[in-house]
């Protein structure tokens, strides 16, 4: 078989590279640092500046007592009736009921979840604190004043029909109404 002349060139090239280079390993290898220890028991401390706050002025203020620190952003979950996960929302603390609904609506519809909402108006919506809550939240209430993070969005119902627009008391009315009906 003819050598083929490239192939054979470069067999010995790596050859000539390899001479001499494995003979000896890294002193890593065998457990040794590359800088010897002049006491082997202590451990090496990483380079840092301890005085750097030293020449008595402090960089951070302290807090005043007076007023505490103003949030910016809240981050709620709003589980939507139906649906497998709680979608999480950050908004202003100084938002309304009003603006939470319409932004899971919108946050819902952008992350194509599942089941679609048969409507997405906002106003066809109402927030409770949980899905066992009957009662829902007042619309004009400010996110900060009402004491959760976590809350339930069902579909507002009128006369025991479908999705519609009714009073913001329907799920308590609608069961004493069938409270009263079953005593009978």
């Amino acid at each position: 078989m003819p050598v083929n002349s490239k192939n054979a060139n470069r067999k010995e090239t790596e050859k000539n590279h390899r001479r001499g280079k494995l003979q000896e390993k890294a002193m890593s290898f065998h457990g040794r640092g590359t800088m010897p220890h002049p006491n082997p028991g202590e451990l090496r401390r990483p380079k840092t500046l301890p005085e750097l706050f030293s020449s008595g002025r402090t960089v951070v203020e302290p807090v005043s007592s007076s007023k505490p620190p103003r949030l910016t952003k809240l981050l709620l979950n709003v589980t939507v009736q139906g649906s497998l996960g709680a979608l999480q929302i950050i908004i202003s603390p100084e938002s309304t009921v009003d603006d939470l609904i319409d932004a899971a609506i919108r946050l819902y519809v952008k992350e194509a979840r599942r089941p679609f909402l048969p409507e997405s108006e906002p106003a066809r919506f109402d927030l409770h604190y949980s899905q066992f809550s009957l009662e829902s939240i007042g619309r004009e209430q400010k996110l900060i004043s009402l004491g959760s993070r976590n809350f339930f969005m069902c579909g507002r119902k009128e006369n025991g029909g479908l999705v519609g627009s009714g009073s913001s008391e329907s799920c308590s009315k609608e069961a004493e109404k069938e409270i009263n009906i079953n005593d009978f």
